[in-house]
């Protein structure tokens, strides 16, 4: 396939998975530290954070396009309050998984949010990591192929008709 590499559907299937797994452990150590927010245990905390995952996936995007001129007023502190309220509709939906008042669930996900940042940027370091060696390999296959037609000698066909 040339320079190009392909990553294996497992390894996507594992980082997802390692994700899904801090984040039930990250929304179980928000549990813990506010007062306002209960979680039944592991199970639930899975569940919760792959609804809070979905939700912030599907539901989000539509809210920050929709209450715009909100953010633009507010210099962009009003997506605080969507955060919280996802996280409050979440909580306040499913089972095992509770949040008690809105304020609570506005503190509640900017504390999960900051939480979740520390895998992506190891994931994102790790991926900057592998994507210079990709680069650094496919400029040594380029050079070689020039190298290649270099020392290639020059041919010249002679058609006598």
């Amino acid at each position: 396939m040339g320079g190009r590499h392909i990553v294996p559907l497992w390894g996507l299937a594992v980082r997802w998975l390692l994700i899904w797994v801090y984040n039930a452990l990250a929304l179980l150590a928000v549990a813990y530290v506010l007062p306002g927010i209960h979680i039944d245990g592991f199970i639930s905390a899975l569940v919760a954070a792959i609804i809070l995952g979905l939700v912030n996936t599907v539901l989000r995007p539509l809210l920050v396009v929709l209450t715009l001129p909100a953010t633009v007023l507010s210099f962009g502190l009003f997506i605080f309050i969507i955060n919280g309220a996802l996280f409050w509709l979440v909580g306040s939906t499913l089972k095992g998984f509770e949040v008690e008042g809105f304020w609570v669930g506005v503190l509640g996900a900017l504390l999960y949010s900051l939480s979740s940042l520390i895998p992506m940027l190891f994931f994102r370091r790790r991926n900057r990591q592998r994507q210079n060696v990709r680069q650094q390999n496919v400029r040594q296959q380029n050079n070689q192929d020039q190298n290649n037609k270099r020392k290639a000698p020059i041919t010249i066909d002679h058609d006598p008709s």
